[in-house]
């Protein structure tokens, strides 16, 4: 198995596949809850998306990587928030131009959040242990999306907050989302687990996985992404990437499955003046 370098090359493949699928959650937010608001844009090659004010696909993804981020190209990306009423939030690839980092120090932005960025390449083999045969997995076909929500739903009730309604609702989106599908991992015809996968440019994109309390442990995570992979190959991917917190369980069990860490992104937030009042 060859691995692309981790390079620019890479990283601007990577930052542009997860941007894309951002796009597409935003436009079929517009369509599914028009009162949201939900609209995106692009400037300097930088995607800019608003989901809503606490969403957190309301960010900017590829700042930096087609071109160097500039005052008046962060200028117009802050309007395009602050009209909303939305935190300015931008998450940047290291590999980006190094200017972009100092720029967004100068301007008053901190650092909130970290993500390693990981990949793998992906083909007809995926090199991956058998997953069991007693746990099934299948894309879900448009009626079963509630199936899919409440399994996803049980899947993060140990998380400590009501999940439901958000999940609920994020469902319907990804639904009617242009290149986002939602799989169902089932044992003895029990849905246990649920997880989605995002395809653009031929990179396969994992989304969040959940498995309900009772059924873990029992092979579902690997099915899920032992399926999610082969149907990438299968839509013509060769790449397949995710994110994960660093050190995190996520990323170790990730990592056992061949996926490397391209480099770890940080999320920079604007300190708004009246925050420091």
């Amino acid at each position: 198995m060859t691995y692309p370098l981790s390079d620019l090359a890479l990283a601007r493949r990577l930052e542009r596949a997860e941007g894309a699928a951002a796009r597409g959650v935003v436009q079929a937010r517009a369509r599914v809850v028009p009162e949201r608001g939900a609209c995106w844009t692009e400037v300097g090659g930088a995607l800019a998306m608003f989901d809503g004010a606490a969403s957190p696909v309301t960010q900017t993804f590829a700042l930096g990587m087609q071109e160097p981020a500039t005052p008046a190209i962060l200028d117009e990306l802050e309007a395009f928030f602050r009209k909303r009423g939305a935190p300015v939030n931008h998450e940047v690839s290291p590999v980006a131009d190094v200017a972009t980092i100092a720029l967004l120090v100068d301007r008053g932005y901190h650092p909130i959040e970290l993500t390693s960025v990981m990949y793998r390449p992906i083909a007809a083999e995926l090199a991956l242990a058998s997953p069991s045969p007693r746990v099934i997995v299948r894309p879900i076909a448009a009626p079963e999306a509630t199936v899919w929500a409440q399994t996803a739903a049980a899947g993060w009730s140990d998380q400590g907050a009501d999940l439901s309604g958000f999940i609920h609702e994020t469902t319907r989106t990804l639904s009617a989302a242009d290149g986002y599908h939602l799989f169902l991992a089932e044992i003895d015809g029990r849905p246990v687990a649920a997880g989605g996968l995002a395809i653009h440019g031929g990179v396969a994109m994992l989304a969040g996985a959940s498995t309900i309390p009772d059924a873990r442990r029992q092979g579902a995570q690997l099915a899920l992404l032992h399926e999610r992979l082969r149907y990438g190959v299968a839509a013509g991917c060769d790449l397949a990437m995710m994110g994960a917190l660093p050190g995190s369980g996520s990323q170790r069990n990730a990592e056992r499955h061949g996926f490397r860490i391209a480099y770890t992104r940080i999320k920079w937030r604007l300190r708004m003046p009246e925050a420091d009042a």
